[in-house]
């Protein structure tokens, strides 16, 4: 019986064992499921809705093959559309049955452009490129959430895009797009039984095989060799001795003497050589000879088991090994971790936020390389890629005194590797502003810079617009989390304890009238401690016009005054506001004598602007603030605070 079971075990252990193995192979179906797009009339863009990737569940992976530099991104639909406005390009939809529906979308003719100045998709392009249809190379553009590029070939794998996001492809925006393009999806291959049918096929061997060496083990004890014992001896009668002769009878006597008894080694000795073969028939070995006879026939049958039992071991953990975790099944598997609930609510009409964390971040990244090299080379042309208003003033007369003055000192570039707060305005229109506040992790003596930066139309990239450097004891109130993003405050809002287009004024009068402004207790201790150190500088003016003799035959006069720069406000939790302004303040300097004039003496600067060394009629130097301030609400009993300022000459010019 020991046969037939090891031969059903071995019957069974065949047929677990390839039924694991045909699961992960010829049973195992196809590991994802592909489609492609078909473009019928070619254009230079093509935009794949989100839904497209969606159609299946799981990663999705997206295949565009070409003929040359291939780029596409990923983006919010409604700006990828509103980029796309003025080009002609493709967009692929999903239709109700689940498959791809490919619409031609024309660009619009010249004079069918009646622009809506409220409608972000339908805006006129204000970039310096040529916003004609397919002649904008996407490479580049701050709209996107992520972007890629390749020759050739281009693999994007793994993505996992929300609602609202979409895709963009294309070469350059002049060709058109390449139209070989494979969506794929992941399908499940998992067989969780196929690694527990291999191993139960490997235990079913292990067993056969046991059964059977049993079986043969028992087989061979039955059919062994078996030797037959001598006969029955005849009866033998005594023998009488006396009747014997004497010589007959002595030797008889001598025979039947006991014989010298043998030394118990030596018993040893002849019991280790006795076999069951050597024993003389009917004769019996000592007890000790047998059991060890025995024990040196059995050593050889253990050890040929033991070796036939490694095989089957290590076939067994090859089978378990050679499973990956697709074959077994997921027993415990983690639940789904509950995320918080938000401790701010989005309205239900909230717009969505101008940038994400992610994208703000590598924004701020190319504006600080891009300068360090405008910077570096004193190209004027490159800084006004990324800079506009007052920022950009401030770098023209940086470049030109630097080109006029060798050791003029480079500015400070702007710290990308701590950026700790990005506050973007929630809006779908243009323009669209984002505020940062950027710090350096390596260096403790960069202070931390607070900076706006504004995008004009969906074809023009971000642009610093202000940029001060925070105080260290200033500290910036709560704001909303970049998903959520904050809202613009109007000029003349009346939610705030002043007006963020009444701001500056306030200010500059508190610096020209100190203690009699009517805004002097508006004002924190910082801003007091700011105001007072214009009011010094300008004291120092008055001193050394008497230190150099002038005082006499000049005057000195200062104005403070808001520039034509609308303020940058942005709303906080506590229904304040961050409020950006730039003020100028202005010395004029004139003589008080005809034949009086003002000489420049070794001011380099005043040289260097105005291209002489002295004026008749006199010179006016104009010195840019730009200020950060956190305004309370209204009805609020905290003071206005400064967070950040800068002071940089932006011109200095003879009065004619």
């Amino acid at each position: 019986m020991r046969f037939v079971w090891a031969v059903v075990a071995f019957v069974l252990a065949a047929a677990l064992i390839g039924a694991g193995i045909a699961q992960r192979t010829i049973f195992m179906g196809p590991d994802s499921v592909q489609e492609k797009v078909q473009i019928e009339e070619p254009a230079p863009f093509i935009l794949l809705d989100g839904d497209v990737l969606r159609a299946h569940p799981g990663a999705q992976t997206l295949l565009i093959q070409g003929d040359g530099e291939i780029f596409s991104a990923y983006g919010r639909t409604a700006d990828m559309e509103a980029w796309l406005a003025d080009s002609d390009y493709n967009q692929v939809t999903v239709d109700d049955d689940g498959s791809f529906q490919v619409e031609h979308i024309a660009a619009p003719d010249a004079e069918d452009d009646a622009v809506d100045s409220g409608d972000a998709a339908t805006e006129e392009p204000t970039a310096e490129d040529d916003p004609a249809a397919g002649g904008r190379n996407p490479a580049g553009s701050d709209l996107w959430l992520n972007s890629f590029s390749d020759t050739d070939s281009l693999s994007l794998d793994n993505l996992r895009l929300p609602e609202g996001v979409s895709v963009l492809v294309a070469y350059d925006g002049t060709e058109n797009a390449p139209d070989d393009i494979v969506a794929s999806w992941p399908l499940d291959t998992s067989t969780p039984a196929a690694g527990p049918l291999m191993v139960g096929g490997g235990v079913l061997l292990l067993v056969g095989l046991i059964l059977y060496v049993l079986g043969i083990r028992h087989q061979r004890r039955g059919r062994g060799p078996r030797r037959k014992g001598p006969g029955p001896l005849p009866v033998t009668e005594p023998i009488d001795l006396a009747s014997l002769p004497a010589g007959e009878r002595a030797a008889i006597e001598s025979s039947a003497s006991p014989a010298k008894p043998r030394a118990a080694d030596d018993d040893v000795q002849d019991a280790e050589i006795v076999d069951e073969a050597d024993v003389p028939a009917g004769g019996k070995t000592d007890e000790k000879t047998e059991g060890k006879s025995t024990m040196k026939a059995a050593d050889p049958a253990r050890r040929r088991r033991r070796l036939l039992v490694v095989p089957i071991l290590g076939l067994t953990a090859v089978l378990a090994a050679g499973c990956s975790s697709d074959s077994w099944p997921q027993l415990g598997a983690p639940e789904a971790t509950p995320s918080p609930t938000p401790t701010v609510i989005a309205p239900e009409n909230q717009k969505p936020p101008a940038v994400t964390e992610a994208q703000a971040e590598r924004i701020l990244g190319e504006i600080s390389s891009t300068l360090v090299e405008a910077d570096t080379n004193r190209d004027l042309d490159l800084a006004k890629t990324r800079l506009d208003g007052p920022a950009l003033t401030a770098r023209t007369t940086d470049y030109a005194l630097r080109t006029a003055i060798a050791d003029s000192p480079v500015p400070a570039a702007i710290p990308t590797d701590d950026v700790e707060v990005v506050l973007p305005e929630a809006t779908d229109r243009w323009p669209r502003t984002t505020l940062l506040l950027s710090k350096s992790a390596d260096d403790e003596t960069v202070p931390p810079v607070l900076l706006t930066m504004t995008q004009q139309d969906p074809w023009s990239n971000y642009k610093v617009t202000n940029i001060a450097e925070m105080s260290a004891d200033a500290v910036l109130p709560d704001v909303a989390a970049a998903w959520l993003g904050t809202a613009l405050v109007p000029d003349d809002s009346a939610f705030l304890s002043i007006a963020p287009g009444e701001l500056a004024a306030a200010f500059a009068d508190v610096v020209d009238t100190g203690e009699k402004s009517a805004s002097n207790g508006l004002f924190d201790e910082l801003s007091q401690k700011l105001a007072t150190s214009i009011r010094d500088s300008r004291q120092t003016v008055v001193q050394n016009l008497v230190d150099n003799g002038a005082a006499e035959t000049s005057e000195v006069s200062f104005d403070m005054a808001p520039t034509d720069t609308p303020a940058v406000s942005m709303t906080t939790l506590d229904s304040g506001a961050i409020v950006g302004i730039t003020l100028t303040d202005a010395e004029t300097v004139k003589p008080t004598s005809a034949d009086a004039v003002i000489r420049f003496g070794d001011n380099a600067k005043a040289n260097a602007l105005t291209g002489v060394s002295e004026s008749a009629k006199g010179v006016v130097t104009t010195y840019e603030f730009q200020l950060f301030f956190s305004v309370p609400a209204q009805g609020s009993t905290e003071q206005i605070k400064l967070l950040a300022s800068r002071q940089d000459l932006v011109s200095v010019e003879v009065i004619k």
